[in-house]
C-alpha cells in the first residue's frame, strides 16, 4: 500500500497549495502568478538534475513530455483563472467530476456499457453538483446550466479534462518509456517555465509586472507554494508509477475536500456546510466510478 500513502501525501500537499494559491491570487493576476511560480519551481527543481539517470533520456520521451507539459500548463492556468474569480469551496469540488465525464463520453461515443456501481457514482456526482451550484434547493435548476452561464466554471471543466489526459501521459512516460519520476519532474519544470514565459510575454498587459509582485510577503508565499507544488507533483508521479492512474486519481481527489473545508473556512466562503456536503458526494461518486 505504499502507493496509497504517497497518494495521500500528494492530496494533502495539493490541498494546501490550492489554499495558498487562493491567498496570493487576491493580489496577483492568474497569468502573472503562474509565470512567477513556474520560474521559482524551476529554481527549486535544480537539485533534481543531479539525480537524473540521463541514459533514460531520449528525443522521444522528451517530446512526449513537452506535449504533456503543454497540456499541464493550459490546465493549471485554467484552474488559476477560476480560483481567482470563484470562491475556493465553489471551484475546487468541480475538479472531482473528471470520472463522470469520462464515463459518460465512453457510453455515448464508444458505446461502453455502464455498470450499476458506475450509475450510482454518476447519480452522486449529479446530486453533489446540484447541491454545490443551486442557490435555492427548493427551486430546481439543472446544475450543469452553470457551465453555460459562467466562463470560470467552464475553465474548471476544461482543466479537469486536461488533467485527466496529463495523468494518462504520466503513466505512458513512466511505464512504457522508462522515464524516472525525478527526470519527469525536473524536465517538466523546464518546459513549464519556458511555456509560461512565452505565454506571459505574448498575453500580459503592456504594463510592467506590478509592484505587488516584489512584495516580500508575496515572494515568500510563492516560494511556499512552489515547495508544495513540486511536492504534490512529484508524489503523484511516484504514486502513478506504483499503481493505476485511476486509483491514484481517486485518492488524489480527496485534496478537493480538504481544500474546500479548510480554505472555505479561512476565506469565509458562504454556504460552506452545503458545499462541504456537496464535495463529499462528488468525491464519493468519483471514487465509485474509478474503482471499476
Amino acid at each position: 500500500m505504499t502507493w496509497f500513502v504517497v497518494a495521500i501525501i500528494s492530496a494533502l500537499l495539493s490541498a494546501f497549495a490550492a489554499i495558498t494559491q487562493k491567498k496570493v491570487l487576491f493580489n496577483l493576476g492568474a497569468l502573472e502568478f503562474s509565470f512567477l511560480l513556474s520560474i521559482v519551481n524551476l529554481v527549486f527543481s535544480i537539485p533534481f538534475f543531479f539525480f537524473i539517470d540521463y541514459e533514460t533520456i531520449n528525443t522521444l520521451n522528451l517530446s512526449i513530455l513537452f506535449a504533456k507539459s503543454a497540456i499541464g500548463v493550459l490546465a493549471f492556468l485554467c484552474v488559476m483563472i477560476s480560483l481567482k474569480n470563484l470562491e475556493i469551496s465553489n471551484a475546487l469540488p468541480l475538479l472531482a467530476l473528471t470520472p463522470g465525464f469520462v464515463a459518460v463520453f465512453a457510453f455515448f461515443i464508444l458505446g461502453e456499457s455502464l455498470k450499476s456501481i458506475e450509475v450510482i457514482g454518476l447519480v452522486l456526482l449529479i446530486v453533489g453538483t446540484f447541491i454545490l451550484e443551486s442557490k435555492n434547493i427548493k427551486k430546481f435548476v439543472f446544475p450543469f446550466n452553470i457551465f453555460l452561464k459562467s466562463k470560470y466554471h467552464r475553465f474548471v471543466i476544461f482543466a479537469l479534462l486536461l488533467f485527466t489526459a496529463s495523468s494518462i501521459m504520466d503513466k505512458l512516460l513512466l511505464i512504457k518509456l522508462n522515464l524516472t519520476p525525478i527526470s519527469l519532474t525536473a524536465f517538466q519544470h523546464i518546459y513549464f517555465a519556458i511555456l509560461f514565459s512565452i505565454i506571459f510575454l505574448f498575453f500580459r498587459k503592456k504594463e510592467k509586472i506590478s509592484s505587488a509582485v516584489l512584495n516580500k510577503d508575496n515572494i515568500g508565499w510563492i516560494a511556499l507554494i512552489s515547495v508544495l507544488t513540486i511536492g504534490y507533483r512529484y508524489t503523484q508521479i511516484v504514486a502513478v508509477s506504483l499503481a493505476s492512474v485511476a486509483l491514484v486519481l481517486a485518492i488524489k481527489r480527496t485534496s478537493v475536500f480538504w481544500a474546500t473545508v479548510i480554505g472555505g473556512k479561512l476565506f469565509h466562503d458562504k454556504d460552506l456546510l452545503k458545499r462541504s456536503i456537496a464535495a463529499i458526494l462528488i468525491l464519493a461518486g468519483a471514487i465509485l466510478i474509478l474503482r471499476e
